[in-house]
């Protein structure tokens, strides 16, 4: 179950984690665990724009301005990202 992440913070890539992109997905990957984790198409752009982006929430704001999606099930797959890339070591969350 997804915990309640302030949208006002930033995620950050810990050193030792590669992201690569494979034909529109993506593989992470931390390198001292040996956890790696793979992304669809959607996941992908959530990726960069969560890990490119000032805050998870301009990241949100544009991916509802890119996707036909109701706005509260993109916060919670988001959160829900979060939580799960965090717990694998893949990404550190700043509050």
């Amino acid at each position: 179950m997804p915990t309640n992440i302030p949208f006002t913070a930033q995620v950050a890539v810990p050193d030792g984690v590669l992201s690569r992109n494979l034909e529109g997905e993506s593989v992470v990957l931390n390198l001292q665990t040996e956890k790696y984790f793979g992304l669809d198409e959607v996941g992908t752009r959530m990726w960069a724009l969560l890990t490119g982006a000032g805050s998870i929430q301009s990241a949100y704001e544009n991916l509802v301005a890119e996707y036909d999606v109701d706005a509260a099930q993109l916060r919670a797959d988001i959160e829900r990202l979060i939580d799960e890339l965090a717990e694998h070591g893949l990404l550190t969350v700043s509050k």
